[in-house]
């Protein structure tokens, strides 16, 4: 195993099969970074969603995908322009991956690839206990779904955050009023309504409690770009908050639970869970 792979799984208390997997997801996601980075991709888009929680401030759930926006329309924007270094940069530390870039629809903002390994393989990579790996499908994927919005609605801001494992190197970010806006805009217009995510309502506690800034024009031109607000006066916190209110009365609370549990350690955290709760933890948020 690189000693620098060596010292990033040290962070993590891996104790299950699971536990492995999700602490190899995030190594290799933090390795795509940097090859990222090395590609000069963050001159022309930054990070955001929840794998930006989870890396650049400690999101105690894990994230399965890269989520990332250009700093300005770019239509004709390809990810297959990034595949070669992000495959010479995760080989560099010796781990197999393919790069699969998906066509996209013209009625979608969103350019997507995928980074897929043999998770048997990569487990052996990072010396995962033979007990574990053992009954794991040969043919199982580790899959990590990058997806980059081509045509972002304006008024957000970003900064330079610094990741010093597997080396130092710098990203750029959304700033955390925008990585709200941008959670409450999928909290409150997720196209798909019949599958609950509970992890967009997890990460919604997370920011209530710690950084509950939102900035109010972001929010209101992802809404517009979107469809999901057309009055001709500017958003208010107040119309932000009916929203919300109606979001939380049509929540399935114990759907939402169920689907975040698999992605956090301590699962106690849902208990308290009901309407009421996020009723009040919405009145924490802060229009900027």
């Amino acid at each position: 195993m690189h000693d620098a792979i060596h010292s990033m799984l040290a962070r993590y208390d891996c104790r299950t099969r699971d536990d492995y997997i999700n602490a190899l997801r995030e190594i290799l996601q933090e390795v795509a970074l940097l090859g990222l980075w090395r590609s000069k991709f963050f001159e022309h888009a930054a990070c955001y969603g929840g794998t930006a929680l989870r890396v650049l401030y400690g999101l105690d759930r894990y994230s399965e995908d890269l989520d990332f926006s250009l700093l300005k329309p770019e239509p004709g924007f390809s990810l297959k322009l990034y595949g070669k270094a992000l495959l010479r940069e995760v080989d560099s530390f010796g781990f197999k991956v393919e790069f699969e870039s998906r066509e996209r629809s013209i009625r979608t903002n969103m350019e997507s690839a995928f980074l897929k390994a043999t998770t048997y393989r990569q487990l052996i990579l990072i010396e995962a206990p033979a007990d574990l790996i053992q009954g794991l499908l040969p043919g199982k994927m580790l899959k990590i779904k990058l997806e980059v919005d081509v045509e972002p609605p304006g008024g957000f801001e970003t900064e330079s955050r610094y990741l010093v494992q597997p080396i130092p190197f710098a990203i750029r970010a959304y700033t955390l009023p925008d990585l709200l806006a941008g959670k409450l805009h999928t909290v409150l217009c997720r196209k798909w309504k019949a599958r609950i995510k509970g992890r967009d309502w997890y990460d919604l506690v997370w920011y209530a409690g710690r950084h509950p800034q939102v900035r109010l024009r972001h929010m209101e031109a992802r809404m517009r770009q979107s469809g999901d607000y057309d009055k001709p006066r500017p958003m208010s916190h107040k119309d932000l908050m009916d929203l919300l209110r109606s979001a939380i009365d049509r929540l399935d609370v114990r759907k939402a639970r169920d689907e975040v549990a698999p992605f956090i350690s301590d699962r106690r955290a849902l208990e308290v869970w009901s309407h009421d709760f996020f009723r009040q933890i919405i009145e924490r948020l802060e229009a900027v």
